[in-house]
């Protein structure tokens, strides 16, 4: 916003390094809103279906926790990947604060594992019936 402020009042002012931290900003919290969004159950998935036939709730169910395992498997798998490849490479540095890239490459397997857990917890609350995290809360 403050760059947004001194390109409109200021001709020749400008923070050169607004729009890449910007940028890695809405990197980190899409990858950080999407295991809160297996937290709270709000992750995308077919919910017309299961209030249509209450049957296949459960199997449905099962089948967006089994495909999220696999998206953050894949997550672990190629954010691996490219992290090494990353690091591997001397001259891969951000445009303007010349930052190693291979830090922001490491966020994708770190959100593959978070993910992956979180949602392991949540089907076993699913299965279970029990949420353990405020069990755990409850116990302290």
């Amino acid at each position: 916003m403050a760059n947004v402020i001194l390109r409109k009042t200021t001709d020749n002012f400008s923070l050169y390094w607004s729009d890449e931290v910007v940028r890695k900003v809405i990197f980190f919290s899409t990858y950080i809103g999407c295991v809160a969004a297996v937290r709270s159950r709000s992750l995308i998935r077919i919910d017309a279906l299961p209030q249509i036939i209450p049957v296949l709730q459960k199997p449905l169910t099962l089948f967006s926790h089994l495909t999220a395992l696999l998206f953050s498997a894949i997550m672990i798998r190629l954010g691996w990947t490219m992290t090494l490849m990353m690091y591997q490479d001397e001259y891969a540095l951000t445009a303007t604060l010349r930052i190693p890239e291979w830090y922001f490459y490491a966020v994708l397997p770190l959100f593959g594992v978070m993910l992956f857990l979180r949602t392991l917890i949540v089907m076993v609350e699913d299965w279970t019936g029990k949420s353990i995290i405020t069990e755990e809360k409850a116990d302290r």
